[in-house]
């Protein structure tokens, strides 16, 4: 066997990554780094569930006419606005008038998906981003902003200061999983099985992390790369007092995976 070649097409033999995504999307990580030659941990740090109640989601759903912009910000929303349009006996036609605007190629591409356009995603995948692609728009608009519970509020405070009317509402909550406290502190307390790289997609996975981990055992990441998806997830990691080894050039899992397989 040539060892050049194989290492060529598996550049990551003999790194173990450490996949922290919630289990229904840890496939479009795990799959490509084990086809990469990773050895792939998987312990969900986030728990996606439904709303604490539906009623907002739903009362809006029923004003949609009501609204000259749709936002989304995760495939996590796009996913979680359609199943209860489902629900609610509406479907994409009644999306048709709205212009939209997403965060990242990921959540246009779950919305194109279901054969509707994205108007706006701007360059950088961050809240700041597309406030600025659509403050020239918002005066006079009527915004609906479908996210999670817990999220930043520069979006809504912000289109509101450029003259627009914006919708807050919330289609799913990411919850810890309280299963995965044992197996993380487990597998990082053993050389054997410790990751050599722990990648993060979101501000919650870093917060929920943290949380399962505990702050008295962060020595036990002595030797293992963190890597952060973008900005506002470096932010995060720094102001809980996690060091940031790399971040990826942009906001999606390619650059993800482009920026382990380069620094490995």
């Amino acid at each position: 066997m040539n060892v050049d070649a194989e290492n060529q097409k598996q550049p990551l033999l003999g790194t173990r990554v450490l996949v922290g995504r919630a289990r229904h999307q840890a496939a479009a990580l795990s799959d490509i780094l084990r086809l990469l030659g990773a050895t792939v941990i998987e312990i969900p740090f986030i728990e996606i569930r439904g709303p604490s109640s539906w009623q907002p989601l739903d009362h809006a759903i029923a004003r949609l006419l009501d609204y000259d912009w749709l936002i989304l910000t995760s495939v996590n929303g796009v996913q979680a606005l359609f199943a209860r349009m489902r629900k609610r006996g509406k479907s994409e036609a009644d999306l048709l008038h709205l212009k939209i605007a997403a965060i990242g190629p990921a959540t246009a591409k779950a919305i194109e998906k279901h054969g509707l356009p994205v108007d706006v995603m701007p360059e950088q995948y961050v809240a700041e981003s597309v406030v600025a692609s659509l403050r020239g728009e918002m005066k006079n608009a009527r915004v609906l902003l479908v996210r999670a519970k817990v999220a930043r509020d520069v979006i809504p405070s912000q289109l509101c200061d450029a003259g627009a009317r914006v919708d807050v509402v919330e289609a799913y909550e990411t919850v810890l999983p309280e299963s995965s406290r044992t197996a993380l502190r487990e597998v990082l307390a053993d050389p054997a099985r410790r990751p050599h790289v722990i990648p993060f997609t979101s501000s919650s996975a870093v917060r929920n992390f943290l949380d399962l981990l505990g702050k008295e055992n962060t020595g036990l990441l002595e030797g293992v790369k963190l890597i952060s998806i973008g900005p506002v997830t470096s932010a995060t990691l720094r102001d809980l007092g996690l060091r940031v080894d790399l971040e990826a050039r942009q906001y999606t899992i390619p650059a993800l995976i482009e920026a382990i397989v380069q620094n490995w």
